[in-house]
């Protein structure tokens, strides 16, 4: 008999070697080395695709279809397109779940049945939720299993409107001999479930796990290899939920839906900005920054903190904020406006958990800090706009619509670039070119 290959596979982040090693020289990570076979007998779904001019591929228009919240459609640019492969991940207990169900329940009542895969749960335990937030439609059709091959075999013969996988950490093919959860099982059921459900214009919802870096569990191609990429992200034991979409092959990225966890399940809270700013006071180290990655802004609060260094060394904490860019702004505040902050520990924390990468916030930052050094809470304004080392303030996108946002929820004054002052009506704009001018302003 001909000997079957095998090759070692790196768990953390799919390298494979011919043999094993201690430590991967990709990711670094130790004893992450694990023998899986390289033969895969694959049961092909898939029938040849038809070879057409692009500008009949054009006219084809995707229609899309809505998941029953109005927010969570917004986020991923309208709707479910078919065939559309969505990857949902967040940490144990927030919500991945019921929310699915939610979904799949007002799904099933606009458009026909829903397949629920549960590879986590029994069907008994996914009723008891279901009760609990009222969900008691027929179509909503529940299968606890974990082998690929039956949840294909059932899938094409139910031909569902909506296919939900929760977890594809839990799934596995007879025709791989590693565990379920290995990089190899995680690669080959994404890709077989998205060739199946392309070829018949199945929307699907893959839940994914988290490892406790916060990053999704599997190898990275699981994020290539899906059309949106959606983090469900929020305190455990908080109410409020956000829904983030990092990735979205048919929408913009960066938006965000916001939930509130009820007893009956989530609810959907319709203005973002009112949630983040609805328990603010004008006090020392508090700023208003307008957050935009997608096409809608969001309004959030920006907070500094800082006190005399209890140790040698002052600290440097951010929560939702680069400590890397942080480092930088304290530099060029002792530099270029000399705040000296090198006997202080310095602590920066953006309200309600969101999760800010762009520089645009550099600005705000730099006020909060000053406000809390200076002890001098800063007047209802908003403030955007990325420092550069020398202390020039640096243009950002989307200008119009953040300062429009602003003043849809009362602010009438803002600070940012002086490159990208233009007017809104209702609003006061102080252009500035430099960080020091700010002292001068405020």
């Amino acid at each position: 008999m001909k000997r079957e290959r095998t090759q070692f596979v790196c768990q953390e982040c799919g390298y494979s070697s011919a043999k094993w090693l201690g430590k991967c020289p990709s990711c670094g990570s130790w004893n992450s080395f694990v023998e899986e076979s390289e033969h895969v007998l694959i049961k092909s779904y898939r029938e040849r695709p038809s070879v057409r001019p692009i500008c009949e591929w054009e006219h084809e228009g995707l229609k899309r279809k809505s998941v029953g919240f109005e927010n969570f459609d917004r986020a991923i640019g309208g709707g479910i397109v078919p065939g559309q492969v969505m990857l949902l991940a967040g940490e144990p207990g927030i919500g991945k779940s019921t929310l699915l169900l939610q979904v799949s329940d007002m799904y099933a009542q606009n458009y026909g049945s829903v397949l629920y895969v549960s590879g986590e749960e029994s069907g008994s335990q996914i009723a008891v939720r279901g009760r609990r937030t009222g969900i008691k439609s027929k179509d909503v059709l529940v299968l606890p299993e974990t082998r690929l091959e039956v949840v294909l075999d059932v899938a094409q013969e139910l031909n569902p409107q909506l296919l939900v996988v929760d977890s594809i950490q839990t799934l596995y093919t007879e025709s791989l001999s590693s565990s379920p959860g290995s990089v190899s099982q995680v690669r080959e059921c994404a890709f077989r479930i998205t060739e199946f459900c392309k070829s018949r214009d199945i929307p699907v919802f893959l839940v994914g796990q988290i490892t406790k870096e916060g990053n999704i569990a599997g190898p990275k191609v699981l994020e290539h290899l899906v059309d949106t990429v959606l983090y469900f992200e929020g305190e455990r034991f908080n109410f409020y939920r956000i829904v983030k979409v990092v990735k979205n092959r048919f929408g913009s990225s960066g938006e965000v839906a916001v939930f509130r966890m009820l007893d009956r399940g989530l609810e959907e809270v319709p203005e973002p900005s009112a949630f983040f700013l609805q328990e603010r006071t004008q006090s020392c180290g508090s700023v208003v920054f307008p957050y935009t990655e997608g096409s809608k802004p969001v309004l959030v609060e920006v907070q500094a903190l800082t006190i005399q260094a209890l140790y040698t060394t002052p600290q440097r904490r951010a929560q939702g904020y680069d400590v890397n860019r942080l480092s930088i702004i304290l530099a060029v505040l002792e530099k270029e406006c000399k705040i000296f902050t090198r006997d202080r520990d310095v602590f920066v924390n953006v309200v309600g958990g969101m999760q800010i990468r762009e520089p645009a916030a550099d600005l705000a930052v730099a006020l909060a800090i000053i406000s809390s050094i200076k002890n001098k809470p800063i007047p209802d304004m908003v403030a955007f706009g990325e420092i550069g080392l020398s202390g020039e303030l640096r243009a950002v996108h989307f200008a119009d619509v953040r300062l429009k946002e602003a003043v849809r929820f009362g602010f009438s004054r803002a600070i940012l670039p002086k490159s990208i002052s233009i007017p809104v009506e209702g609003m006061e704009v102080v252009g500035i070119a430099h960080l020091r001018d700010v002292l001068e302003i405020l």
